[in-house]
């Protein structure tokens, strides 16, 4: 019989570390068993009982199993990596070769039970994680219908954020990965950014989330949005987690080009600098006459003035000079190479719960309208587009790179700063686009009581800088709030 865990340990499995965390399984003041049937009963009594978030879809049927095994090796003194015994759920667009179904939150793709694992999942194996089970996810990574809420799919339903706040609509897909985290149902979840997935959710739900750079952590096994974008990333409860996630994570995999092209940097903060060491931009242009950070204004101005006087070198403003014309621009990048990229997984996959196509796909939700219930527009126009050799396409891809990159980021780290600093997820178009680093720190709440955050970034491949400076930041101005459950 597997013992509960009494209340001393609970805070340490809701809210603890992953080093906390793997303490108690070396001091034998909780076997990973235990912590993993703690996990299962917490999805049960707040994901599907209580306040029902909906956040995690599938429980890996093996879930105990793996955690018995993770105790003997323990036992035997053989701890296969850093995130040993560590219980990880997976947003549901990600494969595993476990009897899992993957159905990226499509009606269409629910019975889909894939044949290979994502190579981020046998990397998580590898370093001794627990694969929990799969979070629900918007559909498509949010690319179905210009007006459906974040958090809705079709085969998964709606996402409900633990701190009673709205995700609304455009706030990112890796909602149920955030909300499962914020929850306590899983110190690390695994979600997935294209331009604003992971940053926005964490800050929602006050959490940490880590986009990497574009190409550090192997996409091959992931359903696709944009490739030039994509980027698989963790969710967690401080810096120093999601960079060690993300340090079992970037290994170069055949699998994914762009992963093999990426400059391999350490993405680890083993070596902590102090706050007086980071250098900090803040882009205030891309923030004045934002109506919409009214509420976070007043708290981000006092997380600057508490850095500045613990040290932090600032730099404000420090401005991108191809940001307000990127804000205004449209682009062809998305619906083209979502399609492209569709097909193209489609077919690799034997053509899942006979879909081969983005053709076939919307066929069937058009046969089984109830399933999208807000319409597939964005799903049409990517139907609509004319393949990766369109002019169009190349001309908009050039553009998005001049003004996210050389226009952009590059140029205000240009000006002598590591990392840039804004509040919320200003900067999400940029990022996405440029394919930089992104991770959002929780601020606390607003005047409403609701989370806030702020936003780090810096150029393509300087993670490590990002993360060293990330834990520095967070050390000095972050503020979780733990969401009030009706369990």
């Amino acid at each position: 019989m597997v013992r509960a865990p009494v209340m001393g340990l609970e805070n340490i499995l809701t809210e603890g570390s992953i080093s906390a965390l793997q303490d108690l399984y070396t001091s034998k003041e909780l076997s990973i068993t235990e912590a993993v049937a703690f996990f299962l009963a917490r999805i049960e009594a707040v994901n599907r009982k209580g306040p029902s978030l909906n956040a995690v879809k599938t429980i890996a049927s093996d879930a105990v199993q793996q955690a018995r095994i993770a105790d003997a090796e323990i036992a035997a003194g053989r701890a296969r990596g850093p995130l040993h015994g560590i219980p990880v759920l997976l947003k549901d667009n990600i494969l595993t070769a476990d009897g899992m179904t993957a159905s990226a939150g499509a009606a269409a793709l629910q019975s889909f039970v894939p044949e290979r694992e994502a190579t981020l999942v046998t990397l998580l194996r590898r370093a001794g994680a627990i694969i929990l089970g799969k979070t629900n996810l918007t559909e498509f990574a949010d690319y179905v219908s210009e007006v459906m809420p974040s958090g809705y799919s079709g085969a998964g339903g709606m996402v409900i954020n633990p701190h009673n706040e709205a995700f609304g609509r455009g706030q990112g897909s890796s909602v149920g990965s955030a909300a499962a985290v914020a929850a306590g149902l899983a110190p690390v979840a695994i979600g997935s950014e294209t331009q604003n997935s992971i940053q926005t959710p964490a800050t929602m739900s006050s959490i940490f989330g880590y986009k990497p750079s574009l190409g550090m952590v192997s996409r091959a096994g992931i359903f696709p949005l944009v490739p030039n974008q994509d980027s698989p990333g963790p969710l967690t409860r401080c810096a120093e987690d999601a960079a060690l996630v993300v340090s079992a994570l970037a290994v170069p995999d055949i699998r994914d080009g762009h992963s093999m092209n990426f400059p391999r940097r350490t993405a680890s903060v083993a070596e902590p600098i102090s706050i007086a060491e980071v250098k900090i931009g803040v882009p205030r242009g891309a923030i004045t006459d934002r109506t919409e950070l009214e509420p976070v204004m007043a708290a981000f101005e006092n997380a600057l003035s508490k850095l500045s006087k613990a040290g932090a070198r600032i730099m404000d403003p420090c401005d991108l000079p191809g940001a307000a014309q990127l804000q205004e621009v449209t682009s062809s990048v998305f619906r083209t190479e979502f399609k492209a990229a569709l097909n193209c997984f489609l077919e690799d996959n034997g053509s899942p719960s006979n879909i081969d196509s983005l053709e076939t796909l919307i066929a069937w939700n058009e046969a089984h309208p109830d399933t999208i219930p807000y319409g597939q527009g964005l799903l049409e126009a990517a139907e609509a587009t004319n393949g990766l050799a369109d002019q169009d396409y190349m001309k908009d891809r050039a553009r998005d790179i001049l003004l996210s990159r050389t226009e952009g980021i590059d140029a205000a780290i240009r000006l002598g700063v590591d990392i840039l600093m804004t509040p919320m997820t200003v900067l999400a178009k940029c990022t996405g686009k440029a394919g930089a680093p992104v991770l959002a720190v929780p601020l606390g709440a607003d005047a409403a009581g609701g989370p806030i955050g702020v936003t780090l970034s810096a150029p393509l491949g300087h993670d490590a800088v990002l993360l060293r400076s990330a834990a520095a930041v967070a050390g000095v101005i972050a503020g979780r709030l733990s969401p009030r459950l009706a369990i």
